[in-house]
């Protein structure tokens, strides 16, 4: 083991070299090392969370990850550069590249630093583990546009002004049965063939004993699993929709919250698939009956220094000033917050009145039909908000910077809360975006988010957003051919 561990010397790789090492990640990576031959590890899977929030990266055997905790490892910029597709959106191989300033010019490398803290070994692949990354150019300096390195930012301007943020995660999606899984040649298409699939339980069921019952072997397997790597799972629910179900967990500080999200869908997609099912985390799937997905975030502010929820109210029915002000944030700033919360252009399809999604920007005392639900009761520690726009396939790292990010600039700007909404289907507030390309535009339109991202940053969050939206409208749907191809 002796020669393992000199291999994994800080002061003698890339990694440190460039000043992105010290002696507590080294301490950390050689007890990495010190797990891989005792737990009998076979392959580390080395990921970064892309511009989606998709999981991607190299598996490599543990010679060659020792190796990369030292030295990091290369991987093509071009995955930064892909929209939902995988089509690359930026001309790479024009002198007009798009972000980094040209050094992502015919499709060069960026380097991936693994981070010791996330190493978790696989329950449902035992023989295999996860490393989560951060994603920097070759000469160490930062990617200011990948995901994680947005949210750190953001976490560190409201620490600047003496506040942190916690967190809390309720995740919605599906798991169907597959009946055609979309492998012949003609399916492998840019993106591929949806598989063809029926439910895994029946009818709507909204909590209801029986069918917990029914999906119990499945869900028992995800809730292990993700206990197993350490994510504090604190329910699991039988949601309204055919075959949809809810994960909660603990709450917890952003970046941590936001790793276990990605860690949390890549995980229900994995275990499922071993057990021929398919989990989906799509916001409102095109199926006969289905439920929409949205992802409840729940957050509240505190004084890193005394740990007091700066939400808890002194007196019923009153909100505090801070609680106020971030709340004010969330809602001037939404329209704009939209691509970051809901960037799909299915997002756009779930935002529908009485379907206990918010389609106004609109707060209400525990009022699940409301954009934002008060959660405060007087000396309640865990007072909070909710906020009901999110689905469940936003980037985390990205979903919860623009929370920060809003909520902060209400305190500061001082922006004032309109009055609780009681009725927020029937409220005169303006409504979210309705679809995609009205929530670009709000992004584009927004000094806030262009100033505390960076211009390069905010272009490139457009640039990623309207090339999916372009080709989406550039697409001939069902619905014109049903309505045209006899009438004209």
């Amino acid at each position: 083991m002796k020669d393992d561990r000199e291999k994994v010397d800080g002061e003698q790789g890339r990694l440190a070299r460039l000043g992105l090492s010290d002696k507590a990640r080294d301490q950390r990576a050689r007890e990495i090392v010190d797990r891989l031959e005792r737990d009998g590890i076979e392959t580390v899977r080395v990921l970064f969370c892309d511009q989606h929030g998709i999981l991607r990266g190299k598996t490599l055997v543990p010679e060659a990850f020792r190796a990369a905790l030292d030295n990091g490892v290369m991987v093509p910029s071009t995955l930064m550069l892909k929209d939902t597709s995988h089509q690359t959106a930026f001309p790479v191989w024009s002198k007009n590249t798009g972000p980094g300033h040209g050094a992502l010019q015919g499709a060069s490398d960026l380097m991936l630093m693994p981070d010791p803290a996330t190493f978790r070994v696989l329950p449902w692949s035992p023989h295999s583990a996860w490393i989560l990354s951060d994603v920097v150019y070759p000469d160490g300096c930062d990617v200011n546009f990948s995901a994680r390195s947005i949210l750190r930012r953001a976490i560190e301007r409201l620490a600047d002004q003496e506040m942190a943020a916690t967190l809390g995660l309720e995740v919605e999606f599906h798991i169907f049965e597959v009946q055609e899984d979309g492998r012949s040649h003609s399916s492998s298409t840019m993106p591929g063939t949806p598989v063809r699939t029926r439910n895994l339980t029946q009818g709507y069921q909204f909590l209801t004993e029986i069918r917990y019952a029914e999906a119990e072997p499945v869900l028992d397997e995800i809730r292990r699993a993700a206990q197993s790597i350490g994510l504090n799972v604190q329910s699991v629910e039988i949601e309204m929709g055919p075959s949809q179900f809810e994960f909660t967990f603990a709450p917890g500080e952003p970046l941590a919250q936001a790793d276990a999200m990605v860690m949390f869908r890549t995980l229900v997609r994995e275990v499922c698939a071993k057990r021929g099912l398919h989990a989906s985390f799509m916001p409102k799937p095109r199926l006969e009956n289905c439920a929409a997905n949205g992802w409840h975030v729940h957050q509240s502010v505190t004084d890193p220094t005394t740990g007091r929820n700066l939400f808890s109210p002194d007196s019923p029915g009153q909100l505090t000033k801070t609680a106020q002000g971030w709340m004010a944030g969330l809602l001037h700033h939404a329209p704009a917050a939209s691509l970051l919360l809901a960037p799909l252009v299915n997002s756009y399809k779930r935002y529908r009145p009485f379907q206990l999604a918010p389609n106004r920007i609109a707060w209400g005392w525990d009022n699940r039909g409301a954009m934002l639900r008060a959660l405060m009761q007087t000396g309640d520690p865990a007072a909070r908000i909710e906020n009901r726009a999110p689905d469940s396939a936003a980037n985390p790292y990205l979903a919860f910077a623009a929370q920060l990010i809003a909520g902060l600039d209400g305190i500061q700007s001082g922006l004032d809360l309109p009055a609780a909404e009681i009725t927020p289907y029937h409220s005169e507030a303006k409504t979210l975006p309705s679809n995609l390309g009205e929530a670009i535009a709000a992004f584009e339109a927004s000094n806030l988010f262009r100033d505390v991202l960076g211009a390069e940053t905010a272009d490139y969050l457009v640039t990623l957003k309207r090339f999916e939206w372009n080709r989406y409208l550039n697409e001939i749907s069902e619905w014109e051919q049903r309505e045209y191809f006899n009438l004209m």
